[in-house]
């Protein structure tokens, strides 16, 4: 799993399930609140830094999409983290995607869960990134798309179990 940051600040922890019906393992933190041990930039040159223990991006205008990932792989889990974004960016968070050189010279690729402070507000959207585009748009839920707070704090949880990947935003289905 990589997670792709922006210009956005992020907590995040993740718990680990083999099965949906299995009661819910204790959390894991994939961040130490301290430095950006076990996670590494690829593409662009975004800057990313702790910052009073959160994890803070910041985008360098006109170069390519910059993605801060695990150093690990995760089957099966439920992510769930906090992101505060800039109103005139777009970003997600990608999950169950790989860079890999014989792919688009090493492109990352995968499903990423839509950051969009944009009017269109299709946050916690399911993109394909570097393949096949969209494929859950909020187009048809207009509940999710009001759960987004503009200039504040979100929170999302990311289920991805099986071949099944369900999302919410601040506790709405999307």
């Amino acid at each position: 799993m990589y997670l792709r940051i922006f210009s956005f600040a992020l907590l995040v922890s993740i718990f680990s399930c083999k099965e949906s019906s299995e009661k819910q393992k204790p959390g894991k933190a994939l961040f130490n609140g301290q430095d950006l041990s076990g996670w590494t930039q690829m593409g662009g040159e975004a800057n990313y830094a702790v910052e009073d223990g959160i994890i803070v991006g910041k985008t360098v205008s006109g170069t390519p999409n910059s993605f801060l990932t695990t150093d690990k792989m995760y089957d099966d889990f439920i992510l769930e983290l906090d992101y505060k974004v800039d109103s005139s960016m777009n970003s997600g968070i990608q999950i169950r995607s790989n860079s890999i050189a014989s792919y688009q010279n090493g492109r990352v690729h995968g499903y990423q869960i839509e950051i969009d402070p944009s009017e269109r507000a299709w946050s916690a959207g399911i993109y394909d990134e570097g393949r096949r585009g969209w494929l859950v748009d909020l187009d048809n839920n207009s509940k999710a798309q009001k759960a987004f707070k503009q200039g504040e704090w979100n929170h999302y949880r990311i289920e991805a179990i099986g071949d099944t990947i369900k999302t919410w935003i601040n506790g709405v289905p999307a």
